[in-house]
């Protein structure tokens, strides 16, 4: 395996160069390394000028309620390499000098030297810290210890990180962060997050925040490339003092990913080596109950019937039909696996870390999976006091095998076709070959596809090779002043390859290729200066400039009428029609300048002020330009006299921020009149020939700027083992972009337009609790989170319509924006029972005698009231249980997947089993479902709209650590054992298949989410 990855790398990746370069370095610092550090034995060395006094030393470390604390570390002083750890139950052995210092230390607690001269028994008491206050949490452009932070920013460690199983980083931040949703929208195999920090701000931008790994601002993807292993933390920046500055890519939030980076810096650390493999079986949490075979058949003796027309099947027929379970036969349980190793160590100049990864995924419908595997490295070395050089690089290849899924009608789409199979037929035919389910019965209809034709027939495989490295040289000229250099390059090739065989239903032979390439390469000039006066100033300043460019191309080729199948997508120029190719190539820049003050007086008030300036090449010279200021202030009233008496209070401080933030327009050319190349017939013979693209360009196109002002409080009492935050925000985005209409004489179909405004509030509340310590200890964290959005203002007042469904019985708009309403809500009509034949009435609601679109309204609203989310953490001697739970309340779902299943009488699929029990007749006139007949009266209405509420037990898990110091081997540091659920409970109202959605909040045929157990090991040694 490790073999055929290299030779994937080495034949894939673009800039592989660069990785060999970081290598060969790594190899000779590596061996420099390897040659100074010394070799651990099993016991603490004591003075080794005196090694013929060694002494056995005992002795047990308690807190200061007498409670013991396993795993304390136990170094000599001055030899970081060596040392030990206390047991289950806080004791400890070590072999050293008399003239030896021992020195204790353990998260959570200050650390204690103790010298042992001629004592054979040795206890500590550790006393606890303040610590949360003193971490360092990573902000843009630089850090600061957590009790200095004036913005809103959240922070999830890499011990929560990995606390669970994933498939993909960005899971972990579902629940942990107040005003943080992650939505999973689909459950194929693969990377498909998407995140939204308080609410979304863009019609036509992105609504996703901006991507920040070590350094590297991300070009619109999300950190796909990366394993939780190898992430030490992740920042979210919410409010504009935190997010400003970034600019123009900071009004959605900016999520700072950095990597685990080897040793600390400047103290000496063993090498350590981390392994993880875990095996997983998932399964789709629920079925549908859908008709049986004779059931089928009497649903449509009843369409005849009402239709009066002669019965599809008789009685005797109906007896002896089949009943196959077409959710059985395409669903399965399908494995997970994934594996990964991390090394990381170095001395007192020089730190490393190096890891790699593999994730394997089965999709639990039949021929979807998902591949992964990735290499990544990073080594600090400092060249002398004033020098530091840096490089990070990661490597990754993924292999998505695709079923689509989302979205189609009535059978030509894969979920549509499991759902619509009739029941009473098999697979296949009575010659081997596949059923034609189109013909069946006379009923069906003309494109249902047979899911196993859909599955075994066409193939959707998309290979695409990443690379994110950088490179950074560190200048301090004076102890006060740091000059930071750094250079990178973000690159992705995508090929995506589709091929449907000659044996695909209605096809003789489709093939298509298409490969992608997106690319972001950057320049970054920093200066920091930091400055302390009279213990009562602290004074740090930031400035800076960077370039980042953007380029993307692509080409494309197809064909169709293929002869023979063996070759497949290898072979466009085999189809005996081919189609015309197409490339394309786009590129644009952004310059810009930064900088950040910082100031903090009696370690009460606190000051920041950034502010930075964005010039892109998408906008015209006069508007190039965009400027985004902030500004903060904290105060921390713990640290004021009038507290002193108040020791019960640890921490106390206020926040308020006010900033601007923007967003891009994602056309690489909104503002130029392009020209779109084909050729065309002249006479005989085909001609090139130019024409101006459909859109018609506006010179006078601005950035979207999004306003924002957060008030917080920070809370912690009992030396911090209870902390709440809260905080208040409202932002307000204007010259929102979107595509406006044009009348056809114009020539031009849209023109991109600053339409309007956008106002997102609303209230987060986070609760930290460490509510016991000693041999059982219990975390619990808590955050709850309400978001409001208001649409302020449209383009000359005009309503904007959106989503719109195409399916055999209904197709409309289904969304809409709207003056003084939220964003995104369900538009459509509101039904009024049914009339006396069973079809469904809607309300007249401008009452003119007729059904119409002024008829249409507000049905549902996707946005949660509020989100939450709960995890515990549970620890008895060798035992941690755990659990997560996380949830949304008040939401709608549009649920589109259910109106082929409920109301489309017309083409022969199969029904819902609720529909043939609880459908009009004239004896049951207030039925859930209008009468079965050939014509059905079906719009986009509230029929559709669910509750969208649930609550749901996101992970659970037990696992052990075995006692390895009784192992007595040297080199085994930790060993944990566990098994893990994923989604296993689901409390909620919603009949489909799952209610977790995308933001949108409309289930279109959507990819099930599974639930998931899973079996693991992690070691340390």
């Amino acid at each position: 395996m490790v073999v055929r990855l290299l030779f994937y790398l080495m034949q894939s990746f673009k800039y592989i160069s660069i990785l060999i370069a970081f290598l060969l370095v790594a190899d000779v610092l590596f061996i420099k390394l390897s040659q100074a550090q010394e070799i651990p034995t099993p016991t603490i060395p004591g003075d080794t000028t005196n090694t013929k006094t060694q002494d056995t030393i005992t002795g047990i470390v308690r807190d200061e309620q007498g409670n013991a604390l396993p795993g304390v570390s136990v170094m000599v002083k001055g030899k970081p390499n060596t040392g030990t750890t206390t047991d289950p139950n806080g004791r400890y052995k070590a072999t050293v000098g008399g003239n030896t210092i021992l020195v204790f230390s353990y998260t959570g607690y200050g650390s204690k030297e103790e010298r042992i001269g001629k004592r054979k028994e040795v206890d500590v008491v550790l006393r606890a810290e303040q610590e949360a206050l003193e971490e360092v949490v990573v902000i843009g452009y630089g850090s600061v210890k957590k009790r200095d932070l004036t913005g809103s920013v959240a922070q999830v460690k890499a011990t929560e990180i990995n606390a669970f199983p994933t498939s993909n980083a960005l899971q972990s931040l579902s629940g942990r962060a107040p005003g943080v949703q992650v939505y999973q929208g689909s459950g194929a195999p693969g990377p498909a997050m998407s995140v939204r920090i308080r609410g979304a701000n863009s019609i036509l931008g992105s609504n996703e925040p901006l991507y920040v790994v070590d350094g590297f601002p991300l070009s619109g993807s999300n950190p796909t490339i990366l394993n939780n292993a190898d992430i030490e933390s992740m920042e979210i920046l919410k409010d504009a003092s935190a997010t400003a500055i970034y600019g123009s890519r900071g009004a959605n939030g900016v999520v700072i990913i950095t990597t685990k980076q080897g040793g600390v810096e400047g103290t000496g650390s063993a090498t350590q080596v981390d392994f993880e493999a875990n095996y997983g079986i998932q399964q789709i949490r629920k079925k549908l109950d859908l008709m049986t075979g004779p059931e089928y058949a009497t649903f449509y003796n009843l369409r005849a019937a009402n239709d009066g027309v002669t019965p599809y099947f008789t009685q005797e027929q109906i007896n002896n039909l089949p009943s196959f379970d077409w959710q059985d036969f395409i669903f399965r349980s399908a494995p997970i696996k994934s594996t990964s190793l991390n090394i990381g160590g170095g001395n007192e100049r020089t730190q490393f870390s190096v890891g790699g990864s593999v994730l394997a995924q089965d999709g639990i419908i039949k021929g979807s999976d998902y591949d992964r595997y990735s290499l990544r490295g990073s080594i600090q070395h400092q060249i002398s006091d004033k020098l530091t050089v840096d490089a990070n690089a990661t490597l990754s290849r993924l292999i998505t095998g695709r079923k689509d899924s989302n979205g189609g009608a009535r059978g030509n789409s894969l979920i549509s076709s499991i759902l619509g199979a009739p029941p009473a037929l098999t697979p296949y035919d009575d010659n081997g070959g596949y059923r034609l389910l189109s013909n069946a019965f006379n009923i069906a209809a003309p494109d249902i596809i047979n899911p196993l034709n859909w599955i075994n027939e066409e193939t959707n495989k998309t290979e695409a090779n990443l690379v994110l490295a950088n490179a950074a040289v560190t200048y301090k000229p004076i102890s006060d002043i740091n000059i930071k250099l750094l250079t990178g390059i973000e690159n992705r090739d995508d090929r995506e390859n589709m091929y449907r065989t000659n044996r695909y239903q209605g096809s003789t032979g489709e093939a298509k290729i298409t490969a992608n390439n997106e690319q972001s390469r950057l320049v970054e000039l920093t200066a920091n200066y930091n400055k302390i006066w009279n213990e009562r100033h602290n004074f740090s300043a930031l400035a800076g400039v960077t370039y980042q460019d953007f380029i993307n191309s692509y080409v494309m080729g197809s064909g169709q009428g293929f002869i023979s199948n063996v070759s497949g997508w290898d072979n466009l120029g085999g189809a005996l029609v081919p189609l015309v190719p197409a490339s394309g190539y786009n590129k644009s820049t952004l310059l810009s300048y930064l900088a950040r003050v910082n100031y903090t007086l009696d370690d009460k008030y606190l000051f920041t002020v950034s502010f930075r300036a964005d010039g892109s090449s998408r906008y015209r010279t006069d508007s190039r330009w965009g400027y985004f200021p902030s500004g903060a202030f904290a105060w921390r009233v713990s640290q004021e006299d009038f507290m002193k008496d108040h020791n019960w209070i640890s921490d106390l401080k206020l926040r308020v921020s006010w900033g601007k933030t923007g967003t891009q327009i994602e056309d690489f050319y909104p503002t130029f009149n392009p020209l779109a190349g084909g050729y065309t017939v002249f006479g005989q013979d085909l001609h090139l020939a130019f024409a101006p693209e459909t859109d018609l360009p506006n010179r006078d196109l601005k950035w979207e700027t999004t306003e924002q002002i957060d008030a917080g409080l920070d809370f912690g009492v009992l030396d911090n083992r209870l902390v709440f935050t809260a905080d208040y925000y409202r932002k307000t985005t204007k010259d929102l972009l979107n595509a406006v209409p044009l009348p056809t004489s114009m020539g031009y179909a849209t023109t991109f337009q600053n339409v309007g405004q956008i106002r997102n509030s609303g209230v987060e509340l986070g609760l930290n609790a460490n509510i016991f310590k000693g041999d059982f200890k219990w975390d619990v964290t808590a955050n709850i989170a309400f978001n409001r959005s208001k649409v302020l203002k449209l383009y000359a007042g005009a309503d904007i319509f959106g989503d719109e469904l195409k399916m055999n019985v209904v197709s409309d708009s289904r969304t809409i924006l709207r003056e003084g309403l939220q964003r995104g809500l369900f538009f459509g009509y509101l039904e009024d029972g049914y009339d006396e034949k069973g079809q469904i009435k809607y309300k007249d609601l401008n009452g003119d005698g007729s059904i119409s679109n002024a008829d249409r309204t507000v049905i549902g609203n996707p946005n949660p009231d509020f989100i939450y989310g709960l995890n515990s953490s549970m620890s008895y001697k060798n035992f941690d249980f755990t659990f997560f739970i996380q949830g949304m309340t008040g939401n709608d779902i549009f649920n589109a997947s259910s109106i082929g299943s409920t109301v489309d009488y017309v083409s022969g699929l199969n029904m819902v089993r609720d529909v043939l029990n609880n459908h009009w007749t004239p004896e049951n006139p207030n039925a859930k479902y209008p009468v079965i007949s050939n014509t059905v009266n079906a719009r986009v209405s509230d029929r559709w709209v669910e509750d969208g509420s649930f609550l749901r037990l996101r992970n659970i898990q037990l696992a052990y650590n075995l006692p390895v110091e009784k192992f007595n081997l040297g080199w085994l540091k930790r060993l944990q054992v566990y098994v893990s659920g994923q989604n296993l409970l689901t409390l909620t109202n919603y009949s489909w298949y799952d209610p977790e959605m995308p933001s949108s909040g409309s289930d279109y045929l959507s990819y099930p989410i599974a639930k998931t157990y899973t079996f693991g090991v992690k070691a340390g040694f």
